[in-house]
């Protein structure tokens, strides 16, 4: 015998329509992946304060036109009567700072500094992103096919990748592009170096995140929902971006977010060498390099630029760190 069911009497008196309509309104709604990494991302303040920082540094390079004509002047003009001419230093407090000149002017110049760095800020995002898009193509690519395929297709590339390890980056970086002329490849000038150093940082560096994805892709090809896709008779190169790839977008987003800091600190040690975009346009290594001659009269001129790469730097790493987290609570 069955048991009678219990209703209450509010829920008799009401009629079986109000009874399913609060049964609906209780079903246990199940949430996806990215959903719970998300949840998981929202509880981690230092990672969501790193990713506040990130967005207004993109905000701060996007607007900077209109940022510097609220509150600065332009980055390439001067203002010799802001330099006393005596020492070739700022006249007043703190480098110069004021209303005017919110961080201060530059030695010799008189240029604002705060519009330098908001400037130099658009160059190093750019060349960051653009490098680290190329290099994780590249390595994504080359890393799921070494570890789908294979035999020779492995061992080929798995050498690619031990030589392009053992390369000498910074000192190949510097003979290239110091022997780059002025005009090159249908480009010149600020668009010609920025490409140059976007080639150079992505090409040499995919190695990296090619070993991460070549191993997770050998996990992955052994997995039922793979032997499921090649018993329905999918070819090998829908098994690889239909069944593979969208299992590798958080290990993507993770390593993307922690290499794009180094390829800003890369980006602006080229410039520090003077291999890296020319003046007058303003980088943030650039300027470091300027204020070695200047830091006794100036330090302003050193701690800016080099405080801005710095929390640059940090708000990636922690952002990155708490994707890390989000997607693999389990690698804490």
């Amino acid at each position: 015998m069955t048991a009678p069911l219990d209703l209450p009497d509010s829920a008799i008196e009401a009629g079986p329509e109000t009874v399913l309509e609060g049964a609906e309104s209780n079903v246990i709604r199940g949430r996806s992946l990215g959903q719970i990494a998300w949840m998981r991302l929202r509880r981690d303040r230092v990672a969501m304060a790193g990713g506040i920082v990130i967005l207004l540094l993109i905000l701060g390079a996007i607007f900077a036109p209109l940022l510097v004509s609220w509150f600065g002047h332009p980055p390439a003009e001067w203002h010799r009567e802001k330099i006393d001419p005596a020492i070739q230093a700022p006249i007043g407090t703190f480098g110069g700072m004021s209303w005017d000149f919110l961080l201060g002017v530059e030695p010799t110049t008189g240029r604002d500094l705060f519009s330098r760095i908001l400037y130099g800020s658009r160059v190093s995002l750019l060349i960051a992103f653009f490098a680290t898009l190329l290099c994780v193509l590249l390595g994504t690519v080359l890393g799921m096919i070494a570890g789908f395929f294979g035999g020779w297709v492995d061992t080929i590339i798995s050498r690619l990748m031990d030589i392009f390890l053992a390369f000498p980056l910074l000192v190949f970086a510097l003979a290239l592009a110091g022997v780059i002329p002025d005009k090159a490849f249908g480009m010149s000038g600020d668009t010609l170096r920025i490409s140059l150093l976007v080639f150079i940082i992505g090409f040499f560096n995919w190695p990296y995140i090619g070993r991460i994805i070549r191993g997770q892709t050998l996990s992955l090809r052994e997995r039922e929902f793979v032997d499921a896709a090649r018993s329905l008779g999918a070819r090998n190169h829908v098994i690889l971006f239909k069944e593979i790839l969208p299992n590798l977008l958080a290990p993507i987003l993770v390593y993307s977010t922690l290499l794009i800091p180094s390829n800003i600190l890369f980006e602006a040690a080229l410039s520090f060498l003077g291999v890296g975009v020319r003046p007058p346009t303003p980088t943030w290594g650039g300027m470091l390099a300027e204020a070695v001659h200047n830091y006794d009269v100036a330090p302003n001129f050193m701690l800016f630029p080099g405080l801005a790469i710095f929390v640059t730097v940090l708000a990636f790493n922690l952002l990155g760190d708490g994707l890390r987290d989000a997607f693999d609570p389990k690698a804490r």
